[in-house]
């Protein structure tokens, strides 16, 4: 049968989701958990690949186990996972459902701290100089279509085009007054929300205009694009799913 399991982490202690050579990552960890209190082997496929560092609020995994599950297995998790990951729901689902293949969208939130706060310094990039956030969300609305996104790609990937379908993207306040950039698309290149915030941010220091960002995208280019912004400042807050996949939520 085949399993969901939606969980949470913090990501400043791991190399990323997926499993690297000579580094710890949250997909060992989850496996090394699942295998010991299953009591097999386990192999999970995550719906993306977070990089080094990026954390996720909400992450779905899928994986295997001929036998049946219940809510006892998520106590029985949190219970022997570190402290920077937690699982939070179990599902039943089709047998042939997949947590990477089978998501419609995923979205992405991009923490920005105006002012120094020893609270928030590890979860969101603390950027002190005065952004004018009506050219940068201007500036956003350019991104929402399909198209290639070359420009803020990771370079030397195994991917085998760079076209995304993106359905949103803005910057907006929250109460605490941080800036926060969200942003939704079917599918994301590695490093491209990271590259697309550092870019962004240039136009709201007036370092390129909003005709230089078109330009930029057009161009297809990663060393066009600004610098990456850091990656403690990245979550992954959502991905979505077809409801049909869905056959049961163990409660």
């Amino acid at each position: 049968m085949r399993y969901f399991l939606e969980l949470a982490y913090n990501g400043k202690n791991y190399f990323g989701y997926q499993i690297q050579p000579n580094q710890i990552s949250v997909q060992e960890v989850i496996e090394d958990r699942l295998s010991k209190i299953l009591r097999k082997k386990i192999s999970i496929v995550g719906a993306g690949r977070t990089d080094a560092g990026v954390h996720a609020k909400k992450m779905y995994i899928h994986f295997d186990y001929e036998e049946e599950l219940d809510v006892d297995l998520i106590k029985k998790l949190n219970s022997f996972l570190p402290k920077d990951i937690a699982v939070y729901r179990l599902f039943l689902m089709d047998d042939d459902a997949h947590a990477r293949f089978d998501a419609t969208s995923r979205s992405y939130n991009y923490f920005l701290s105006p002012v120094k706060d020893p609270f928030l310094f590890e979860s969101a990039w603390n950027f002190h100089r005065s952004l004018d956030i009506e050219k940068m969300n201007n500036a956003a609305k350019l991104l929402i279509k399909k198209g290639d996104f070359g420009s803020f790609a990771k370079l030397h990937t195994d991917v085998k085009t760079n076209i995304c379908d993106v359905t949103a993207a803005f910057w907006r306040k929250n109460e605490n007054g941080q800036l926060i950039f969200e942003i939704t698309a079917d599918r994301f290149l590695r490093n491209m929300v990271r590259a697309i915030v550092g870019t962004l941010v240039d136009i709201g220091l007036g370092k390129i205009s909003i005709e230089e960002f078109s330009e930029i995208i057009e161009q297809k280019q990663r060393s066009s694009a600004g610098a990456s912004a850091p990656a403690h400042g990245l979550y992954l807050v959502d991905v979505q799913y077809p409801k049909e996949l869905f056959k049961n939520e163990f409660k």
